[in-house]
This record gives C-alpha cells, sequence and structure tokens, in this order.
C-alpha cells in the first residue's frame, strides 16, 4: 500500500469518530449517564483496536471497517467530555453562573487533551521502533487507563440512579396505601372482616 492510500485511510477512523460521537451523545442524553457511556466506549476501544491490530490487514474492506469502529469508540468519549461535561461543570453550583470560572474548566479540558495529542505521537514514534505490537499495547493500555479514571464518576451515577429509583418505588408503596380505601377495595383485602360486619350493619 502506497504513503498516499495509508493517508487517505487513516482519515476514516476520524470518519468514525464523527458518528461515535453522535452516538454517545444519544445515549448520554437517553440514558442520562454520561460518565458511564464514555467509561463503556473507552472499555469498548480496546477490543477495537485489538481487532483491528490482528485482523486489519485481510483486505482493504475489513481494515476499512475495523479503522472506522475504534474511530467511533475513541473519539466518542472525547466529544461527549469536551462539549457536554464543560457544559455540566458550567452550570455546577459551585461555580454559581461565574463565566470565568467556566472558561477555565474548558481550557483545561481542552489543554489536557492537547498534552496527550503532544505526548502520543512522540510515544508511537518511539515504540514503533520496537514493533507495532508494542503502539497497540500503549493505545489499550491508554483506554484502559481512561476507563479506570472516570471510575468514580461511573459509581456516583449509578448510585443516584439505584437511589431515585429506591425512592420512587417508595413513593408508588406508600400512595397505594395512603389512598383511601373505598368499600370494594375493603372486600378485595379483608373479605372475611367484611362478611363479618355485613349482619350487623343491615340490622341497623
Amino acid at each position: 500500500m502506497s504513503v498516499k492510500s495509508a493517508g487517505n485511510l487513516s482519515t476514516l477512523f476520524d470518519v468514525g469518530g464523527i458518528f461515535g460521537g453522535i452516538l454517545a451523545g444519544y445515549i448520554s442524553d437517553k440514558l442520562r449517564a454520561r460518565a458511564t457511556t464514555a467509561a463503556s466506549f473507552m472499555y469498548a476501544a480496546i477490543p477495537a483496536m485489538l481487532l483491528y491490530h490482528s485482523y486489519g490487514s485481510i483486505s482493504k474492506t475489513v481494515n476499512i471497517i475495523l479503522m472506522m469502529t475504534a474511530g467511533l469508540f475513541v473519539n466518542g468519549p472525547y466529544a461527549l467530555i469536551t462539549t457536554a461535561v464543560s457544559a455540566d461543570l458550567g452550570t455546577h453550583s459551585s461555580l454559581k453562573g461565574d463565566s470565568r470560572a467556566l472558561a477555565t474548566v474548558t481550557a483545561i479540558i481542552d489543554g489536557t487533551g492537547s498534552i496527550g495529542a503532544a505526548l502520543g505521537p512522540l510515544l508511537t514514534g518511539f515504540l514503533s521502533t520496537k514493533g507495532w505490537d508494542a503502539v497497540f499495547v500503549m493505545l489499550m493500555v491508554g483506554a484502559f487507563t481512561a476507563g479506570l479514571l472516570l471510575s468514580r464518576l461511573v459509581i456516583t451515577e449509578l448510585s443516584e440512579r439505584t437511589h431515585r429509583r429506591t425512592s420512587f418505588l417508595g413513593q408508588q408503596s406508600l400512595g397505594v396505601w395512603i389512598e383511601p380505601l373505598s368499600y370494594t377495595n375493603w372486600t378485595a383485602l379483608f373479605p372475611s372482616a367484611v362478611s363479618a360486619a355485613e349482619p350487623l350493619l343491615s340490622d341497623q
């Protein structure tokens, strides 16, 4: 494969990232769990990159499919973190509508991504001299580390969802007992007691 063809194929990684950003945003809004969505995508990127490394050389078609799949899972969380998470942090109660704090938070997120973008090619160039296996191991370790760093937020999200669900079920159960019981409900709940009281009521 020529250098030109390789360069053209590499752009498909970013094409997959476009769909990954859309899909991650949709799932995040649907589940209302952005950290969980981002962590899931990062963990899914590990087997995607492993499959690309193992089977990407079979054919051009397989290479394209696996490269776009890897781009989908890698760039999806990136788009989610740099946009939705920045917006969430900007509306956090601790900032109290401070626009300067929002700009600082956004700059920190983008700056951290720039550090990774600078170190990634540097490490890739160094590791590629030892073989591409080492490069893919580095990428998979990076994805796994990113997923671990999101673990605290994932636990917090899952705890909040569990708490909300428990509270909702508790309110539903309480509402059933608080609701005034009609004669039909009493009959259904306590048939023997109602049958015993009917003669007395008819006498009165």
